[in-house]
């Protein structure tokens, strides 16, 4: 089958999506109206009989003062990965983007290539002589995913190492490699809840006996969500994103579908304590952000607002729930432990991506750009 790239419509792009069991919330069209200072394009691959077989959002940042840019793809291409020819897909996407003047593309295969039980995870981090996920044995491997990164070494790209886990600021760009999923794909919620370890069962209960409600908000409780956000912020240590960037995703995404983006949130006695954000595309249901105060941790809001999040993903069919990022740290002194612990609980298991890959297209460019990204840490 010989495969062409050329610009698609939203339309298209929706369409093709919608097709498929389940693609990144990164890769969807309307995605690219989140991202302020980036240029979405929405391209797809056709084959000999004009149909779409593969689609992405490649979003472009240009460098400060060069008509040259970033040409990046969160979680895709949507392709074919288990193709052993992926020239045939990636080629014609470089040449593609080099017209379009990008020194370098950057990318994330969405592709899997080990999982951890939570047993393995709690085991792990009760070890003291294990550091990290790579330390410890996979309870499961996939052949696609091993292959590949050879497969992408071999057509020139190289593995990422600015892709800490934590999304972009300013130019910088990346994507978990390690998240943590709770399958829910032939399991009764019965079964789900059992499968939560002890402090988590013991946590909803206490939830419920308190009396904790959660609801679902819309677009005016974005400004509740923003409170609890900027709280979670201060407390952890990380740079908030401003409001309008929460305003701009929900427009964005509630616009493309009615159920894509939910939010919801956990009060006591009319007292707001927690709130989450959950994106839903095809059957993968994704814990997107989350945010609580301090007040009132006894009556577990947080696990209040993760375990309906749950059921409302089992009710809408989902395969998987889907809790992002972690570290691949196990150390104890690391204060991110904590919510890889937090996640764990629920039972579902750690997963590795393939990684994010660069392929430079222009080397001194490249070069200057990763000395920028290292300079602003």
């Amino acid at each position: 089958m010989t495969l062409r790239l050329r610009t698609i419509s939203r339309d298209e792009h929706l369409a093709f999506v919608d097709s498929l069991p389940s693609a990144s919330h990164l890769q969807v069209p309307s995605w690219g109206e989140v991202k302020a200072g980036w240029e979405p394009e929405s391209l797809g691959w056709v084959d000999d009989r004009g149909r779409i077989v593969g689609t992405a959002l490649v979003l472009y940042r240009a460098l400060p003062r060069v008509r040259r840019s970033l040409a990046y793809l969160p979680q895709g291409p949507v392709i074919d990965w288990t193709d052993a020819d992926l020239g045939r897909w990636l080629e014609p996407l470089v040449e593609h983007v080099r017209a379009r003047r990008a020194f370098a593309v950057k990318m994330g295969p969405p592709v899997i290539v080990r999982r951890w039980d939570a047993a393995a995870v709690k085991d792990a981090i009760a070890d003291p002589g294990v550091r990290t996920l790579a330390d410890v044995a996979p309870t499961a491997t996939d052949p696609v995913g091993l292959a590949v990164p050879e497969r992408l070494r071999a057509l020139g790209w190289r593995r990422s190492d600015d892709a800490s886990g934590g999304g972009e600021h300013g130019f910088a760009a990346g994507q978990p490699r390690h998240v943590f999923q709770l399958p829910l794909f032939g399991r009764t919620l019965e079964e789900i809840q059992q499968g939560f370890n002890q402090q988590w069962r013991r946590n909803v209960k206490k939830a419920e006996k308190a009396g904790v409600k959660v609801v679902r908000g819309d677009l005016d409780d974005l400004t509740a969500f923003h409170e609890l956000y900027a709280e979670t912020a201060a407390r952890d240590r990380f740079v908030p994103r401003p409001p309008e960037y929460f305003r701009r995703m929900w427009r964005a995404l509630a616009a493309e579908h009615p159920d894509r983006i939910r939010l919801y949130l956990a009060s006591h006695d009319g007292d707001t304590l927690a709130a989450a954000i959950m994106i839903t595309v095809g059957r993968h249901v994704w814990y997107s952000y989350g945010a609580s105060t301090s007040r009132k941790r006894e009556v577990q809001p947080s696990n209040a607002v993760q375990w309906q999040m749950i059921r409302d993903a089992h009710a809408l069919g989902a395969d998987v729930y889907d809790l992002r990022g972690i570290t691949d740290t196990l150390d104890e002194s690391d204060p991110l432990v904590g919510l890889l612990r937090f996640k764990a609980g629920t039972g579902g298991e750690a997963a590795e991506y393939a990684g994010e890959w660069d392929l430079p297209l222009n080397s001194a460019l490249y070069r200057a750009f990763r000395l920028y990204l290292g300079r602003r840490g």
